[in-house]
């Protein structure tokens, strides 16, 4: 709290609204009218590591663990959706927030979005766990997965040769 309020301090203690103009953040929104101490901005260097590392593969995902070892069900569930959709794992990253303090912070100020996991494709925030979920029940994930061309490609079987009888 202290990092924030000294960071904070220069700016007046009132309701301010908040754009990507007055904050010097190129993927914020109008996000309404907060409290100057609700405001926390995220250093150039955290948003240069975020802007990477979402640009480091098609499917990139923020999470609490690893896809192998998840540490929370929000994010194991994400994990399995994205494997029952057929992400190709060549075309997959993911990004354990809990090793980074800052990215951990950072990534739902990079988003506006309060919760992680958090999903992008081709660059593109598309959410969290409820939001995935809703999506791959509806049958929108599986359509938007593969108009991204981020699935695994099929497979053929192939037939065990028959040995030649002589």
């Amino acid at each position: 709290m202290a990092f924030l309020l000294s960071r904070m301090a220069p700016m007046a203690m009132r309701a301010t609204r908040i754009t990507s103009k007055n904050i010097g953040f190129s993927r914020a929104g109008p996000l309404g009218l907060l409290n100057a101490a609700q405001i926390r901005l995220i250093t150039t260097e955290t948003k240069e590591a975020i802007d990477k590392a979402v640009s480091s593969a098609p499917v990139v995902l923020f999470m609490k663990g690893t896809p192998e070892n998840p540490q929370c069900g929000f994010s194991r569930a994400t994990v399995q959706v994205l494997g029952l959709q057929g992400v190709d794992p060549n075309k997959f990253a993911a990004f354990n927030v809990l090793e980074d303090e800052e990215l951990r912070s950072g990534i739902k100020e990079y988003s506006n979005w309060p919760t992680i996991p958090q999903l992008y494709v081709n660059k593109e925030f598309i959410g969290g766990c409820d939001i995935l979920l809703s999506m791959h029940q509806s049958g929108e994930l599986a359509e938007l997965l593969e108009n991204e061309n981020v699935l695994a490609p099929e497979t053929e079987e192939v037939a065990e040769p028959t040995p030649k009888q002589s």
